[in-house]
């Protein structure tokens, strides 16, 4: 159904963008513990160091946030609206699982498992994003080749360290 009347003031919808996005990344860094058991396992020589993944995430999380609300005011329909909301909420849940299983329950094997779901989750939110605003689908491109660099660290380390629990 396209939406009729007029279209909602454009700059309200980038705060509460902002807040939904950083609040993901806040409760998913909750989870992160970069404690005893995480300094103990064995990483790759190619790791980024610890200090870079703050910066990369919250760039990340900052173009989430854009595309997201660039996305929501470039649709005409609620059923894109629908749409936009799906895919960040399963990527939200993806995202925060990924934490909780790798750093809170302390198994990388798990965590590599469900990183399938979380890459599917990026995807997602990047063909989603592009269909209805092609420049919001795009900035997410970083987020895809990050969490697919995450995944080749997660296998390593899981190699690495192997078997969990």
């Amino acid at each position: 159904m396209i939406f009729k009347g007029p279209r909602p003031p454009l700059w309200p919808g980038l705060p509460l963008a902002f807040a939904l996005s950083l609040g993901v990344a806040a409760v998913g860094g909750s989870l992160t513990d970069i404690g005893p058991w995480y300094l103990a396992l064995r990483q790759p020589d190619w790791k980024p160091p610890d200090i870079a993944f703050g910066p990369i995430w919250t760039t990340i999380f900052t173009l989430c946030a854009v595309s997201g609300w660039l996305a929501w005011y470039a649709a005409v329909s609620r059923s894109e609206r629908r749409a936009i909301v799906s895919v960040f909420a399963c990527n939200a849940v993806c995202n925060v699982l990924w934490s909780y299983l790798y750093f809170t329950v302390q198994r990388p094997d798990w965590a590599l498992l469900e990183w399938m779901a979380l890459w599917l989750s990026v995807l997602a939110v990047v063909r989603v994003l592009r269909r209805i605003e092609p420049a919001a689908g795009w900035m997410n491109l970083p987020y895809l080749v990050w969490v697919s660099a995450a995944g080749l660290l997660n296998l390593t380390t899981v190699q690495l360290n192997g078997p969990f629990g």
